[in-house]
């Protein structure tokens, strides 16, 4: 079966071919740092790291972007209402996202751009519209993008005008697709905003949101890439937004296919601090939950349908993971050694069917948690031959790959790390003949180290 994804932009599930064979080039839409990301935010980078990790495993090169939102209305709001500068405010606020991110093993993007620094190229692009007459410059100097001018406008959310009440114009970031409007490219500098601005052929201003993506996404990925992903939030206006200033700014083709997570719920209900269920990420750690059992949680459900996070899910997924983690540690003690022509069991190809079938982790889960029942009978009958103790090593490496459920309570010496470190450089170098003699070294001080998609991992070497 080959891999299909459901395209947001068609309304539909679509075989997957990447721009350039082998290769894919992949911009999700990262946080806004004027406050901590909370678990509704991190649903979508769940999602979205579930989807790198898989491409990975299909064996695909991936480039990914993830954009730091650190100008727009809400962080200029908190700066003022903090009273601090605004780039020490997207400062800690940016250290908090990366910290949760490490805490959820979320594999880091090859390049986080912030806004700030791309100014110069939301200018250019937004320069291109107004040459193309996509774009018009009011009289205070702010630019908008002239939606009549692209007939395509209300492709991504099936958009009709007819039924729409108009509106000229709106200069704030963020609005309802009940009143289609003009929407703000530039903004002009007011004096409440301080030493907020940068200089442009429209006067001292900032750019508005949703140019941000647009030009940041085609600087590191090129005009025309594989894959765009956020949640089902960014749909309108912001990718709706980013598609027509793209395509109108470059006369080309933008992306192949827009993603979207669901939302996240809490006990049924919207999140909200009044509610008391407004969660981020150190809240949950402080209640017991680790990076292990907020995955699984926010994988066992399908990234299309809404996911109901409650409290009382902490115990099973522990449950879950430990049982994992144990099924790990019986057949390391049969085999820890994996060979290059190590065989997989037959559940693998239903696993990967199941992945392939737009990222169906609940099917995917539901085979895996079927052999890992059958794995534990054989192993408590002591039945199991050391050679299906070596496939079901591999299978495990392959699937948590994927979800990363196992746990890591193992403490590496500095004196290993620091050989793996030295290994890492000599593969990234192509010398072979020192990784080798690095990783002999390595097991002679009790230690092993595997080469994984998600980089190199260490583990006691048993006897």
């Amino acid at each position: 079966m080959s891999t299909q994804f459901y395209n947001s932009l068609t309304r539909k599930k679509e075989i997957f071919k990447p721009i350039e064979p082998g290769k894919v080039k992949l911009y999700t839409c990262g946080p806004t740092v004027y406050d901590t990301a909370h678990i509704g935010n991190f649903r979508a980078f769940m999602f979205e790291d579930l989807l790198k990790r898989y491409l990975l495993l299909k064996g695909f090169e991936v480039n990914h972007i993830m954009n730091i939102t650190d100008v727009d209305d809400k962080t200029i709001k908190r700066s003022f209402d903090e009273n601090i500068p605004i780039s020490e405010l997207t400062k800690k606020y940016t250290g908090r996202f990366f910290e949760d991110l490490k805490v959820l093993k979320i594999l880091p993007a090859d390049n986080y751009p912030k806004a700030t620094n791309h100014v110069p190229a939301m200018v250019r692009m937004i320069e291109n519209l107004v040459k193309n007459k996509n774009a018009y410059i009011a009289d205070d100097g702010s630019v908008y993008f002239a939606i009549d001018s692209y007939h395509d406008y209300g492709q991504l959310i099936n958009l009709d005008f007819s039924q729409q009440k108009r509106s000229n114009r709106i200069l704030a970031d963020e609005y309802t697709k009940e009143k289609p409007q003009d929407f703000v490219l530039w903004k002009s500098w007011k004096e409440k905003e301080g030493d907020i601005f940068w200089d442009s052929p429209w006067g001292k201003g900032r750019p508005g949101w949703h140019i941000e993506c647009s030009a940041m996404s085609t600087e590191y990925l090129g005009n025309h890439f594989d894959i765009h992903c956020g949640g089902v939030d960014n749909l309108f206006p912001h990718h709706e937004n980013e598609i027509a200033q793209s395509v109108c700014a470059t006369e080309e083709p933008f992306v192949n296919i827009w993603m979207h997570c669901e939302y996240l719920l809490v006990e049924k209900g919207k999140m909200s601090k009044s509610q008391g269920n407004y969660f981020r990420i150190s809240d949950l750690i402080e209640k017991g939950f680790s990076g292990e059992i907020l995955r699984y949680i926010l994988l066992n459900t399908h990234y299309r349908s809404k996911l109901n996070f409650t409290m009382d899910k902490k115990h099973e997924a522990e449950q879950v993971i430990q049982r994992i983690t144990d099924l790990y540690d019986r057949l390391l003690s049969i085999n820890n050694t994996v060979e290059n022509n190590a065989s997989l069991p037959k559940e693998y190809s239903q696993f990967e069917r199941a992945l392939d079938n737009d990222l169906d982790t609940p099917v995917a889960l539901a085979i895996f948690f079927e052999w890992v029942r059958k794995t534990n009978i054989k192993l408590d009958s002591d039945s199991l031959q050391e050679k299906e103790a070596e496939s079901g090593v591999y299978f495990l490496d392959k699937v948590n790959s994927i979800f990363d459920l196992i746990k890591e309570n193992i403490e590496v010496p500095k004196e290993v790390l620091d050989l793996v470190n030295v290994r890492q450089k000599a593969r990234q170098e192509n010398d072979w003949v020192l990784s080798d003699k690095l990783r002999y070294k390595i097991n002679d001080l009790g230690w092993i180290v595997e080469d994984t998609l998600t980089g190199q991992k260490c583990k006691p070497l048993k006897s």
